[in-house]
């Protein structure tokens, strides 16, 4: 841990995460999605404290397309998973509201079983307009709530879209939910994002759907071999699943210890636990170099001409970017 003096409420609210108290988890996850400049460094005093107390649980990401079902299985493998002798946190990320920036959905409404247990912490953050499925803070998030001793940490993304991978880059474990459906199943669902799961789930396996679901399960399997798996040491399974009935899931938690046990073998889960690391390092230096970029005197004074000259066609964009990046740079060398 750096030298540098911690500020005592960044110390006590430490204390409190690490006492497993939810409002503390709550509060220190409220103080690290603030943008304000003091609530910054107060955050970044709180990560300090907790780093070493982190890297204990284990990361499960769960994506799949609106209307899938995402929070109401999550609620069934948490509820499963306290069974076990587990602590639960779940990190929501919901749709944001234009009007407000909240959360539209707000999933903690919509697991209220398991959001009354006190060994599960339910945090439903807006995304806002954060690409990737996931919220501004997701990985301080996760921190926060390893330290805190939940040894399972799911996070649910807003829902399948072109960018909805950025959720693969954080967690261990990387569940897609699909549904059942007639005609060709495989519509709807981005190639890239089949390829990064773990597992598939088609869920709503049950009533009516049940035979869908089963067809539905074999044509995935069958479109699984025509890809490249993500990992050598796993080959994503199909399995299918009901929040409404309990099925599946106890094979679903079954198929992440192993993963998990097969990727220690082999050294994957280090090397993704490293790979997390400086993704999250990289992606917090590119935002800093964005905002000191945007906040440039030289840059800002550049800007208007610069856009003008774009918007007339009559300079190229990557000329224009160029000449504002030399104007930046230059500024750093004085």
């Amino acid at each position: 841990m750096s030298s540098r003096a911690v500020a005592p409420p960044a110390a006590e609210l430490a204390r409190g995460v690490q006492s497993g108290d939810r409002r503390a988890v709550a509060k220190a996850i409220t103080l690290l999605e603030s943008r304000r400049a003091a609530d910054f460094e107060q955050g970044l005093d709180l990560l300090e404290l907790l780093v070493s107390h982190s890297g204990g649980g284990l990361r499960v990401g769960v994506s799949g397309p609106p209307g899938v079902g995402k929070s109401s299985w999550i609620e069934a493998l948490g509820l499963h998973l306290i069974e076990q002798d587990h602590r639960v946190a779940v990190l929501a990320v919901d749709p944001s509201s234009p009007v407000t920036g909240g959360s539209i959905l707000g999933d903690k409404t919509r697991m209220g079983r398991l959001s009354q247990d006190e060994r599960a912490f339910i945090r439903p953050t807006p995304s806002g307009g954060t690409l990737g499925g996931v919220a501004h803070r997701t990985r301080e998030a996760t921190l926060v709530c390893e330290a805190a001793g939940y040894d399972v940490v799911l996070i649910e993304t807003v829902g399948v879209g072109q960018s909805e991978t950025e959720v693969a880059s954080m967690v261990d474990f990387f569940a897609l939910l699909l549904q059942p459906g007639a005609g060709d199943e495989l519509q709807g669902i981005k190639k890239g994002v089949v390829e990064l799961a773990d597992a598939l789930l088609v869920n709503k396996a049950d009533g009516d759907q049940a035979r869908a679901a089963e067809r539905a399960r074999a044509d995935y399997t069958s479109a699984l071999h025509l890809l490249r798996p993500r990992s050598a040491s796993w080959s994503p399974p199909v399995i299918c699943t009901s929040a409404l009935e309990g099925t599946g899931i106890r094979e679903f938690w079954g198929a992440v210890l192993k993963h998990r046990e097969a990727l220690q073998s082999s050294g994957e889960f280090e090397a993704r636990r490293l790979k997390q690391a400086r993704a999250w390092l990289w992606a917090l230096l590119e935002q800093g170099l964005g905002e000191a970029f945007r906040q440039d005197p030289r840059v800002s004074a550049k800007l208007p001409g610069v856009l003008e000259r774009v918007e007339s066609r009559t300079q190229a964009p990557p000329r224009a970017a160029r000449e504002l990046l030399r104007s930046f740079l230059d500024a750093r060398g004085d």
